[in-house]
């Protein structure tokens, strides 16, 4: 066998396998490409869903705003009207109240404790 055919068969070989070696990666790009076009579906759904659920999350900061504002407007004025009350109506008894009001509390619990027991017997 001249050299001429063993070439031949040698390079028909190599383009036999060189053919194979292009079919299969090209079906490997072709599932790549189809797994890539369904994961970018998946990423814009979630993506719309993400912009939905930022719309929601502003919306709801916006009305908590409104509502820090209007408890704050409520904390002012409730201050204001405590301030007036404490000043104006009950200057002296109000230096009091820090030590009245915890002996009341006392004295309430201690009442309450001794009915309790009274109708437990």
């Amino acid at each position: 066998m001249p050299l001429t055919h063993i070439l031949l068969i040698v390079l028909t070989a190599a383009a036999v396998l060189g053919t194979i070696f292009l079919i299969l990666l090209f079906l490997q790009l072709r599932r790549t490409a189809a797994e890539a076009q369904r994961t970018l579906v998946e990423v814009r759904a979630l993506a719309k869903n993400l912009s939905e659920l930022d719309l929601v999350v502003k919306d709801r900061v916006e009305e908590l705003g409104e509502t820090l504002r209007a408890s704050k407007k409520a904390a002012t004025g409730l201050s204001e009207a405590t301030m007036l009350v404490t000043s104006k109506f009950l200057p002296a008894p109000a230096k009091y109240f820090p030590f009245i009001l915890p002996v009341a509390r006392f004295v309430m619990r201690q009442m309450k404790k001794r009915k309790e027991k009274s109708d437990g017997k």
